[in-house]
């Protein structure tokens, strides 16, 4: 039998993948651009020592940073983009390659700003934060000045960032071998065809209604996840070793407090996340026994949790299918919205599907000068693939709001609030299709559909928030993390997210060495934070008027023009409450009894 293959990068439509156009014309107009900018770097140095002169010279030297920063985020953007085409491709590698050396280069070029900032006195810059010339940077100032208990010398601040090509190392080796090097060899799926197996069809596999399908997806895919432990333990070691030693370098009490410092979020957030969660248990364990009884099983594997209870109600749908019900779902932000936002999908703001060495998952991208760009491996039979496509879209239009609303100053939105603002459109959407369909089962089906969602957005995200803190507390205590060491951590969370009653699977404690998210340091809690905002905040949007609207469309506008805790509560949420998270666990509950009395 002829074994299903991915096709080449070059064997894909034109108007399947996306446009980058708007960033750069060709290969050729990028490195053009880079050597330009390449040139800037010397710039810095006429900068150097005479911040402290006047209003007028700080003012001079930001503008400059600013014009800098915004050409280099061109350039980076740009070639991570065409790097994730194929990862394969050496050329595109090598212009990460030369963009990240140029960075460094330009980072320690520009390392004295900082400090000499810092070094102003504080009489001086009270005057300077009042200064006309200095208008448009008083908020990008007031934010830096807080951290001046964690800046060091101007040679100190130097060498830190000479590091900053090297300290990406461990994610990089991390990449190669999850996305390029391994190699999960093929299986049959359900319909007896032979399909490669991969990092990005793994999901595919699981799925399948086909139980013997699923297990043999797993057992084969963590075969080479055991077979190369050691390499992932050590990368992942390498980075949380990262984490710590930046944070003690600029005197941070741990690694967690220098994550959470820069959103000025309160460590009781991430805490209070982690406890609310933890007393909601007991609903997420009834989840997996009505699961297991619905789908006539003897005993829940994982393997058995992310196949939808209804499988027989599977649906397909088209690229244009899926972006039509996007935007009918999202009617409710507006006619402007909706317009804008249909015209990119239809268009070419998305690179569409799987293609062989391209990167998996998905993630929206793009610089304030291009249009926002998506990266998707839709799979028309994968429900889930339309769902992730309106998160994706709703990080794309908050991008769109953000740069034409704000100077680029001020328009990059932190990640807290980003993630609020995608799962709002999964909300919508999940909403639009339980409202219209009369079929009880298949009411059933998006129930069940919902529920995962806010299982693995809400408490899956919040046991790897917690097997980040436990880890990177592990490696504070001077203790490097090994193979038995992970086992230990990863296995302990495994039985207390999942149940007593839930078969945990002994390959399963490897799975903390293959999410990529632990090597950008404690973010994944965003994604628990960010559904319980959007769930309070889809309800307020669905259920209120033009003021509430108004509200949530002025918070995509606002970009980082604000802290993220204070755009959400003028949004209309409290997150250093415990109440969002409380209030999205016991809607989850309702649809559990919901779900098992339909079914």
């Amino acid at each position: 039998m002829t074994v299903q293959r991915l096709p080449e990068r070059k064997q894909v439509k034109v108007e399947d993948t996306w446009d980058l156009s708007s960033m750069f014309a060709s290969d050729e107009s990028w490195e053009a651009a880079f050597k330009k900018l390449d040139k800037k770097i010397a710039g810095y140095e006429k900068f150097r020592g005479t911040l402290g002169e006047s209003a007028r010279q700080l003012a001079a030297c930001l503008g400059f940073d600013q014009e800098f920063d915004r050409a280099a985020d061109r350039l980076g953007t740009y070639a991570h983009l065409r790097s994730t085409e194929d990862q394969a491709d050496s050329a595109t590698q090598r212009m990460v390659g030369r963009y990240m050396n140029l960075a460094t280069r330009a980072s320690q070029a520009a390392s004295f700003i900082r400090p000499e900032i810092m070094a102003i006195p504080e009489s001086t810059m009270k005057k300077y934060l009042a200064a006309r010339e200095l208008s448009a940077y008083r908020l990008l100032l007031e934010r830096l000045l807080r951290f001046k208990p964690h800046t060091l010398s101007d040679k100190e601040e130097r060498l830190l960032a000479m590091q900053g090509e090297m300290a990406q190392s461990a994610n990089h080796a991390f990449r190669q071998l999850l996305d390029s090097d391994l190699r999960f060899g093929s299986l049959k799926n359900e319909k007896g065809q032979e399909i490669e197996l991969s990092h990005a069809t793994f999901l595919q596999f699981l799925i399948s209604p086909n139980r013997n399908v699923r297990r043999a997806a797993f057992r084969q895919y963590y075969e080479q996840v055991k077979a190369h432990e050691n390499t992932l333990v050590a990368t992942l070691n390498g980075s949380m070793q990262c984490d710590v030693y930046y944070a003690r370098a600029r005197g941070y009490n741990s690694a967690l407090d220098a994550a959470l410092f820069p959103d000025r979020v309160p460590r009781k957030v991430y805490e209070n996340l982690i406890a609310t969660v933890r007393r909601h248990l007991p609903s997420v364990h009834r989840f997996y026994e009505v699961r297991r009884r619905k789908m006539r099983l003897r005993d829940i594997h994982h393997y058995d949790t992310y196949v939808p209870i209804l499988s027989e109600l599977t649906r397909r749908h088209t690229w244009k299918q899926a972006v039509s019900m996007i935007g009918k779902a999202l009617r409710p932000l507006g006619d402007d919205y909706v317009a804008v936002l249909e015209r990119g999908l239809s268009g070419r703001w998305c690179d569409r599907y799987p293609n062989r060495g391209k990167q998996s998952g998905a993630f929206s991208s793009g610089c304030y000068d291009s249009d926002p760009v998506i990266l998707m491996n839709f799979k028309e039979e994968v429900l889930n693939d339309v769902f992730t496509l309106a998160h994706e879209a709703g990080h794309s239009m908050h991008s769109h709001l953000s740069c034409k609303h704000q100077p680029y100053i001020y328009s990059q939105y932190t990640i807290f609030v980003a993630e609020v603002a995608s799962t709002f459109n999964e909300e919508l959407l999940s909403h639009h299709l339980l409202r219209k369909t009369e079929d009880p089962l298949e009411r059933a089906f998006l129930i069940n559909r919902e529920i995962d969602d806010i299982r693995s957005t809400l408490v899956r995200q919040t046991m790897f928030a917690e097997f980040e803190m436990l880890a990177h507390a592990r490696v504070e205590q001077g203790e490097p993390l090994t193979v038995q060491a992970c086992r230990e951590i990863y296995g302990k969370l495994l039985r207390d997210y999942f149940g007593p009653e839930f078969v945990l699977d002994e390959e399963l404690e490897l799975e903390c060495l293959r999410i990529p998210h632990f090597y950008r340091a404690f973010y994944v809690y965003k994604y628990a934070t960010g559904i319980s905002a959007a769930i309070a905040l889809s309800q307020r949007v669905l259920n209120g008027g033009a003021n509430e609207l108004r509200d949530y469309l002025n918070f995509l506008q606002g970009g980082c023009s604000k802290y993220p805790l204070e755009l959400l509560r003028d949004a209309g949420v409290d997150m250093e409450s415990p109440q969002p998270i409380d209030t999205a666990l016991r809607h989850f509950d309702s649809l559990v009894s919901e779900l098992d009395a339909l079914l």
